[in-house]
């Protein structure tokens, strides 16, 4: 059953008056926009996406027959070819799906693997020993990891669908053969990938004109090399990757880079990748993480990804304070250090699990959880703050060691929540990492691969901290991705994630605080200005927030500090996230909601719409 909205009190109204001053359009589609709209309520199903086309893909897909699982397939693979610099083939990403008739959540890591022959020093200069510059490791063949998004297409569809893995990548082959128009928002991307697509031949070809500009706007893109290498992966199926023809291209250009003639940039390094690294990929199905808040349990994706364990922890935190009847800051300023003691926890204790030992028990435990909430005091805690003991018996109220982290992960992400009439769901987040990845397409194939392998971290602070995300030989980068699914009384009640690097992990945790305790319905806790701490000096506000009463009262009375979010270079980066999410609103009603104005806004869809 879903949860009655109560009436907003002062503070709510203050959040949605900020975000109405927020929204002031940035993109425009050129040819879409009267179908493009951000909330969609009716029956039979529903898709929320940041794109029109790819959210219509995902709606075709469901009445044809199709379920959540094919449908998010369908949108993944379709936003592969509209939105080619943050989605694709070859990149990787965490799919969590509620699966109705059985009663359960699992979920699907689809995160890119590093290579058997991936040391800790992966990203460390020969030379000097020292950690290479971040750009510098990112455009090369070092930063590609071995793509898991096609392994996983194949196994969710393969286990949890109900069409086939072609009809599933059918609307995408149309839309890549027929093309799309360039708008505002993808120029705007082009432009803030520039040279990294200039960087590499086979990049330029596809995104770039002759000259090696970006495309006018208005123009069409077509990528008939995708559409093939989508109907390759149709007629053979994922092992056409993963052992066949296009694992070994993959594999011959990250070793090879296709290095633009007259390109005097800095030295790209050649990658470690094999075939043989293709064939060892296992998609894995994983155990979700669950926490209880408020009466719903939340459910998330666990290591090597950190959103849901982070996530877990911070509203574990969360549940000691009366969020919903306190004064706005107070609450606010509850959440800032909810969100900087997880953190800290986060970057002590989580890596690939399948590597390290995670205390995700100890993290998840709600007596754990005691053992940070009482430091919430009445001022911001110092930075950095120190992880806690996960470990039992937690003791009382107090910390051990702590470091800063560096952050590295890129913001350009996309995420996927797709529901179907039965009340199959899938909150899927994937990703390439960086806008445009490593900046290299597969010769004549059509797409860019990742750079996540710079998700690791490329030392520890210092020679004798312990370290849980290092490179390491078939290991997957720690990851902030967080598709969440919340449950009431075993039915949805609603569904979220969102794109935008470590600051996901925030993004999803404001949005479930602004719906569940401060009453907003869901387009309205996506539509509302954000604010993201992860144990930083200093929190990251939109420009709306920044310039609001609430931020003023959070430094005077409470002592927290911020940064605003200026972008300093393209309004793409003014926003904190992208997220969509399905709210279940009863007797067969579903709620599609996508982004209002951020990034241009994003497109939700239902099968009946109205209804």
């Amino acid at each position: 059953m879903p949860r009655t909205t109560r009436p907003l009190g002062i503070g709510a109204i203050t959040i949605l008056a900020l975000a109405s001053v927020a929204i002031t359009p940035v993109a425009t589609a050129a040819t879409t926009t009267e179908h493009k709209q951000p909330v969609a309520v009716g029956t039979g199903g529903a898709v929320a996406s940041a794109d029109f086309d790819a959210s219509k893909a995902g709606i075709a897909v469901l009445k044809e027959g199709g379920n959540a699982v094919d449908a998010a397939v369908a949108v993944a693979s379709t936003l592969g070819v509209t939105e080619p610099f943050v989605a694709g083939p070859g990149g990787g990403g965490f799919m969590v799906i509620r699966l109705a008739s059985a009663h359960r959540v699992v979920t699907i890591d689809g995160r890119e693997m590093c290579s058997a022959r991936c040391t800790p020093q992966l990203f460390l200069d020969p030379k000097t020993g020292q950690p290479l510059p971040f750009e510098n490791a990112r455009r090369s063949g070092l930063s590609v990891g071995v793509p898991g998004m096609v392994a996983q297409w194949a196994k969710a569809v393969h286990r949890y669908g109900k069409l086939s893995f072609a009809q599933d990548l059918a609307p995408a082959i149309r839309v890549a053969e027929r093309g799309f128009t360039i708008d505002r928002n993808f120029r705007q991307q082009e432009l803030a990938s520039l040279p990294d697509l200039q960087s590499f031949t086979s990049s330029r070809k596809l995104f770039l004109t002759p000259s090696g500009n970006p495309l006018p706007l208005g123009s069409t893109l077509r990528n008939p090399d995708l559409a093939q290498t989508y109907r390759d992966l149709a007629a053979h199926g994922p092992s056409y990757l993963y052992d066949g023809q296009l694992g070994a291209e993959i594999a011959q250009t990250v070793q090879h880079p296709p290095v633009a003639p007259g390109y005097h940039g800095f030295y790209i390094r050649h990658g470690l990748m094999t075939t043989k690294d293709l064939s060892n990929y296992v998609a894995k199905v994983r155990t979700p993480t669950h926490v209880t808040y408020r009466g719903l349990d939340v459910y998330g994706m666990a290591p090597p990804s950190s959103g849901g364990i982070t996530i877990g922890e911070a509203l574990n935190i969360l549940s000691a304070f009366p969020l919903a009847s306190e004064a706005r800051a107070k609450a606010l300023f509850q959440y800032l250090e909810a969100s900087r003691l997880a953190f800290a926890d986060r970057g002590a204790y989580i890596g690939d699990a399948d590597y390290v030992a995670v205390p995700r028990q100890g993290l998840l435990d709600p007596a754990y959880a005691r053992t940070r909430s009482c430091l919430i005091k009445d001022h911001a805690l110092p930075y950095p703050a120190l992880p806690g003991n996960p470990y039992p018996p937690y003791g009382g109220c107090g910390a051990t060691a702590g470091r800063a982290l560096s952050d590295h992960e890129g913001t350009n992400t996309n995420h996927i929540t797709t529901v179907d009439r039965a009340g199959n769901v899938v909150s899927y987040t994937n990703t390439i990492e960086q806008l445009a990845g490593s900046g290299m397409t597969v010769p004549g194939r059509g797409f860019l691969l990742n750079n996540e392998m710079t998700d690791f971290d490329f030392a520890p602070p210092t020679p004798t901290t312990y370290d849980p995300n290092l490179p390491a030989p078939g290991k997957r980068p720690r990851s902030s991705m967080s598709p969440t699914i919340v449950l009431k009384n075993g039915q949805l009640d609603f569904a979220v994630g969102s794109p935008g690097g470590s600051t996901i992990i925030t993004t999803v945790l404001q949005i479930l605080i602004n719906h569940v305790d401060f009453g907003m319905s869901l387009p309205q806790a996506i539509a509302a200005p954000r604010v993201s701490q992860r144990n930083t000096p200093t929190s990251v506000a939109e420009p709306a927030f920044y310039n609001s009463s609430l931020r003023r009262t959070l430094e005077r009375k409470y002592g927290e500090m911020f940064t605003e979010e200026t972008g300093a270079v393209l309004p793409l980066d003014k926003w904190i996230g992208n997220a969509t999410g399905i709210q279940n609103l009863g007797n067969g009603r579903l709620q599609a909601a996508a982004e209002p104005v951020r990034l241009g806004g994003g497109s939700a869809l239902v099968v009946n719409p109205g209804s």
